[in-house]
Parts: structure tokens; sequence; C-alpha cells
């Protein structure tokens, strides 16, 4: 993230790109670098009081818009839908998401804990995708964040288990997304941003936000134009399911 505020008011409209959570870590990161290149940015947080995210506006007047969605709650999704009437995207990118207490089975979490990982992590991002699907052009991208913990293929360790199924189930559900549409044009891209200081990701993790994120905007317009899905990691590199 190296583009100067100067600069950035100087590039061409790289696109525009509506960001589904974006109030700190991952997504307010997703948010400045996409300002940051040009694009014009609508980026959504669960309340109005966001004050990174509006610092952030603040910063890049007229190119960074703010809204409102909480993915947990189907009338706020139909509620945006409504207000965006009529715009169009090149890029919808779902990035809400939660963790839990990694210790622990799945047997172990109780009922209310696993329906709030599963709804915010899985069962959301579906319904934004399913209604802001129609303000997408036609040859543009859909995308959600995922996690390598998500694949099935790569879990030898165990650990994190209602996250990992979490986002197990948000890959398998894009997957019948991509084959109920299999025909278009748009780019699916389900991306695992790597293990990411964040306060999901914890300050043990591998990665700074500067090592993952500026990669993860670069991989995701590297598929511009190619459809069908991909599950893919910050490198660009195959995720195996």
């Amino acid at each position: 993230m190296t583009t100067t505020n100067e600069e950035a008011s100087h590039a061409p409209d790289a696109g525009r790109v509506l960001l589904i959570g974006a109030s700190r870590g991952l997504g307010l990161a997703l948010a400045e670098e996409w300002a940051q290149g040009g694009w014009q940015v609508i980026a959504t947080a669960r309340s109005a009081n966001s004050p990174e995210l509006q610092d952030l506006a603040d910063r890049y007047p007229g190119q960074l818009e703010i809204e409102t969605v909480d993915v947990t709650e189907p009338e706020q999704i139909a509620a945006l839908r409504d207000r965006l009437v009529g715009r169009s995207f090149d890029l919808l990118f779902v990035n809400a998401g939660v963790t839990n207490e990694p210790e622990g089975t799945v047997a172990e979490t109780s009922t209310d804990e696993f329906v709030r990982v599963m709804v915010t992590n899985a069962l959301g991002p579906l319904r934004v995708i399913e209604a802001l699907a129609d303000n997408v052009t036609a040859t543009g991208t859909i995308g959600a964040m995922s996690s390598g913990q998500g694949s099935v293929a790569n879990n030898e360790r165990g650990g994190h288990e209602v996250y990992r199924g979490s986002k197990a189930a948000l890959n398998t559900f894009m997957r019948s997304y991509a084959a109920r549409h299999e025909g278009e044009r748009r780019s699916l891209i389900l991306m695992a941003p790597g293990w990411v200081q964040t306060g999901l990701g914890g300050p043990g993790a591998r990665l700074r936000i500067e090592d993952s994120i500026p990669n993860v905007v670069k991989t995701i317009d590297a598929l511009r134009g190619h459809p069908g899905l991909r599950y893919v990691d910050y490198r660009g590199e195959t995720v195996p399911w």
C-alpha cells in the first residue's frame, strides 16, 4: 500500500467495488488498497459508528462511500439492495466474517455459538451475493473471503473446528452458486488471505496486513475476465478443496 493520496487522486478510475465488511482488519485494509488504486469504493460496516472506516472515507472524499449492513439480518441485506438500485459494480467482494474460541471440538460448541459462526461466515455471504449479483456487471467479479482452513483436503491437524467448518461450508455454497450460473462470464473467487496479524488472526500470525492485502488485490485483479470459480490464496496459488 504505497500509493500516495495525491497519486490516487490523479489515478484513472480502475473500477467500482462494493466491499461488504470493511470496518476493521482485512476489510479496512482492502478498502484502503482499492481506494489507493483509484477504485470507486462503497465499503460497508455493521454499524454507522465505524470511526476507522470514517477516517478512511475522510481521506478519500468522493471516492470512498460508507454503507451499513449486517449480513446476519436478511432485512438489512434487502434494504441495502434497495438503496443500491441502479448502481453497477465491477467487483462485489464479501469480507464479513467472525471467528470463535479455537479450543474444543464441534460437539463441545454451544448451539448458539455454532449458529452465530455459520450464519455469519457461510449463510450471510451467500445471501448477500444472491441479493446483489444483479448489481455486478456481466463480466465483473464476485468474491468472498474464505480461508486456507476451509480446505478439507489440507485439514491434517484439526483444531478451529467450527471456524473451519464455516469456511468449508462457504466454499461448498459458492461451488453450488457457480454450478447454477455455469456459462456466465463473471469471475468467481474464494480468497484465502493467509494467516494475518489482525484482531481475528491474532498477534502471532505469520503475515502482516501489508504482506497479504496488496497481493490479495493483485490476485483478484489478475482473475478479472476469467470466468468460473477459483479457490486461491493471496499469492494466486490454487488451494485444494
